[in-house]
């Protein structure tokens, strides 16, 4: 694993930053929400907007407070029922912060997002045109996964993630995901006691994936994994990552003044561009196209368009403009993009030279089933 020793925080450096705050850290161990623990993250938000950093937060603890506000002891398993709860905690916690900002003077504002918000181009703009509006005017936007209407098909599925699409989103310098662990071991320190704790690293190390495991918990949904990929994902968009314990003393005060808390993951690849970058942040493609090993290479090493005759399989069912996988013969995915054919016109010209498009089809709308300046490779 390549370390990356740093003296100072990445975080002393960015202008705009997402801040996630996980369920254990704005809930009274389920028990509904810590109006305390809100409070203090609201004043160490305002102590950065004070140094001009743009803060935009991601916090969990809705579904949570629904719990205790209907007076559920156990998080329920039915989706309509966590939808219901999610529903019932929103309230709460809009509430929450609304009052809690407001003590500093500072103007809030709830925003609802599911994957499909995302991963519609036209919306995924306009929620990223009305961040940008909210930050000018001063706003601190709250973003939380709309549970009361997401579904498996449609969710994001758990808060580390949307931290970092909407980090993404918003082309913002930096990620920090609070949670109630000090940051990743090499080992579960739980188990292994000589586990030798990560303070710098690169983000998408494929070491780093090993590490990390377990799971949340049992109020919240991420693990330390979700987090390490959360990192990975934010790394795409030039965006560096700490993760870092919410309980340790005024910690983003802390790392904005530069003091090093916790795991700092370093983005150190290409930044996609915007486009490019909302094709990676699909959580769920609508298709996949399976290539022969000629044209996996020519999209990986060669920069070459996909074309029909290296598709030897189709997967999905999709219209043109939709994205979708290009998977290598072993199954992994090389690429993605948007197709310029339905699933069921590029069943007929896959394995076809682009001459023959016009005898099966009868048109010809593009020779290309992918232009490489809408394909991007992973």
């Amino acid at each position: 694993m390549t370390t990356l020793p740093t003296e100072v925080s990445v975080i002393a450096k960015a202008s705009r930053i997402v801040a996630k705050v996980g369920s254990s850290l704005v809930t009274n161990d389920g028990q509904g929400l810590d109006r305390v623990a809100v409070a203090h993250w609201a004043m160490q938000i305002a102590a950065l907007r004070k140094q001009g950093k743009e803060v935009v937060l991601v916090s969990s603890g809705a579904i949570a407070e629904g719990m205790a506000r209907l007076g559920w002891a156990k998080r329920p398993t039915t989706m309509h029922e966590l939808q219901a709860a999610a529903a019932v905690g929103q309230m709460g916690l809009a509430q929450a912060y609304e009052v809690a900002f407001a003590e500093h003077g500072l103007r809030t504002a709830q925003i609802l997002l599911t994957h499909e918000d995302l991963s519609n181009r036209q919306r995924y703009l306009n929620a990223r045109s009305t961040l940008f509006a909210l930050l000018r005017l001063g706003v601190v936007p709250i973003v939380n996964e709309n549970d009361t209407v997401a579904t498996d098909e449609i969710a994001v599925g758990d808060n580390d993630t949307l931290g970092a699409l909407v980090t993404n989103l918003i082309e913002a310098d930096a990620l920090i995901i609070l949670t109630d662990q000090r940051g990743l071991y090499e080992a579960d320190p739980r188990r292994d006691p000589n586990a030798r704790f990560v303070s710098h690293a690169k983000a998408g190390d494929p070491a780093l994936e090993a590490m990390a495991g377990g799971t949340g918990s049992g109020i919240g949904k991420g693990g330390m994994l979700t987090k390490i990929l959360a990192a990975k994902r934010a790394s795409r968009s030039g965006a560096h990552t700490v993760i870092a314990s919410g309980r340790e003393q005024d910690v983003m005060i802390q790392l904005a003044a530069g003091v090093c808390i916790g795991t700092e993951l370093r983005a150190d690849v290409a930044v996609l561009s915007a486009r490019k970058q909302w094709m990676a942040d699909h959580l769920r493609l609508r298709g996949k196209l399976i290539l022969d090993q000629g044209a996996a290479r020519a999209l990986a090493l060669e920069g070459k368009s996909l074309l029909p005759i290296g598709v030897s399989g189709i997967e999905g069912e999709f219209e043109p403009g939709d994205v979708v996988a290009c998977m290598d013969p072993q199954g992994r995915e090389c690429a993605r993009g948007l197709t310029n054919y339905s699933s069921s016109d590029a069943r007929r010209i896959m394995g076809q030279p682009t001459s023959k498009i016009m005898e099966i089809l009868g048109g010809v709308s593009e020779k290309e089933l992918v232009h490489r300046d809408n394909l991007i490779v992973l």
